[in-house]
């Protein structure tokens, strides 16, 4: 796994945790929920890559 791709998915986890920041400041539950489900998203791919780079070794 590329340092690359490692680096977009914690970037994605961080825009989620902006986006739900900025969901509940401004009470739009809406966007606190699609923030917290990019998270989820981006946790799911990095422990793929924790799983690729495993068996990498």
């Amino acid at each position: 796994m590329g340092i690359s791709d490692k680096a977009k998915h914690t970037a994605e986890e961080l825009k989620g945790k902006a986006k739900e920041t900025t969901g509940k400041a401004s009470d739009d539950r809406e966007l606190e929920a699609e923030g917290k489900q990019d998270q989820s998203k981006a946790d799911l791919k990095q422990a793929g890559d924790k799983v690729k780079d495993a068996f990498k070794r």
